[in-house]
């Protein structure tokens, strides 16, 4: 099988998705299978599982792999599974790719190492002995405002000529990259965006696609906006890109997940819980988030994740504002 072939043409939005947790604090494993089959059918092109979305610092290495195999188990190859798989650690994150194959993924989400701040070339050198490790083809993961140090365009370009290394998820919210890139590694190398507010710039400056945060919520409005982008019809994107930003700006008031999962909360899909050092959002933002999901579904419903449908729904949206 060539390396890939399930991820290597990888384009538009794929969901960063949260890890529900159930009262006592376990994954709600009947939440988390629920939320990947709705993406699925709502047109997600792949599932990012155990990411940075996913709380993955707090999660137990059982916990990573039994998520990774509920999402194999419900895509069943309709769309790849991706696991988040990365370290500061060069063994461990060895470790995680390894176990992310065993259990079924299709392909990893490799960060750059936190905290340690390494040079370019241990950053080449630390993805080069993952790429070693596995079978699987890897999307690298570029998120300065967490890492503190970044991947260099030029160290990007060497680690593409690597056969393992198929993508980039970028989220440095640097919207000239994706040209700048392209004129290094040609057409067949993903360049996805992990920046939602930017997400429209990146897509119409070469970019593949987003691995998204707000597609959990609104993943119709996202596909419209990406596909009318593609389709060069900036004017139609543009007007898709209004609503989506709507809910983009409170998902984003605090840390991630914390409103993402307080949204999922709304709509029945999830509880808010998040595993500390994460803390559930202010009585400020909740009402924004809420503001926000409340708007889009009157406007959008078929577009949106779920809907106020039930009464629990509405009095869960009723009570937030």
């Amino acid at each position: 099988m060539p390396i890939g072939r399930h991820i290597a043409k990888l384009s538009g939005y794929a969901p960063a998705l949260p890890t529900p947790f159930d009262l006592d604090g376990g994954v709600d494993i009947a939440a988390f299978e629920n939320l990947c089959g709705l993406q699925i059918a709502r047109g997600a092109t792949a599932l990012v599982v155990g990411g940075t979305t996913g709380e993955a610092p707090t999660l137990s290495p059982a916990e990573h792999v039994m998520l990774i195999q509920i999402a194999v188990g419900v895509a069943r190859s309709q769309v790849p599974v991706i696991a988040g798989a990365g370290s500061n650690s060069t063994s461990h994150a060895i470790e995680l790719t390894r176990e992310a194959e065993a259990a079924g993924a299709d392909g990893i989400l490799s960060v750059v190492p936190y905290y340690n701040k390494p040079t370019q070339t241990g950053m080449y050198e630390h993805f080069r002995a993952i790429a070693q490790a596995t079978a699987l083809p890897i999307i690298l993961y570029d998120v300065p405002s967490r890492t503190v140090c970044g991947l260099a365009d030029e160290t990007v370009a060497r680690l593409a000529e690597l056969p393992r290394i198929i993508g980039l998820k970028d989220a440095t919210g640097d919207i000239a990259r994706p040209a700048r890139l392209r004129a290094l590694l040609g057409q067949d190398f993903r360049l996805l965006t992990g920046d939602d507010a930017t997400a429209l710039a990146f897509i119409a400056q070469g970019g593949n696609g987003c691995i998204s945060v707000t597609s959990n919520i609104a993943p119709g409005l996202c596909r419209n906006m990406f596909l009318a982008c593609r389709q060069g019809q900036i004017a139609t994107a543009q007007r898709w890109a209004a609503p989506i930003a709507q809910l983009t700006t409170p998902l984003f008031r605090e840390t991630s997940p914390a409103p993402l999962k307080y949204a999922l909360s709304l709509l029945g899909l999830m509880s808010p819980k998040v595993r500390l050092p994460l803390v559930e959002p202010t009585d400020q933002t909740r009402a924004e988030v809420a503001a926000a999901v409340v708007q889009l579904n009157e406007q959008y419903a078929d577009l949106m994740i779920g809907s106020f449908g039930t009464a629990a729904n509405r009095r869960r949206a009723a009570r937030a504002n």
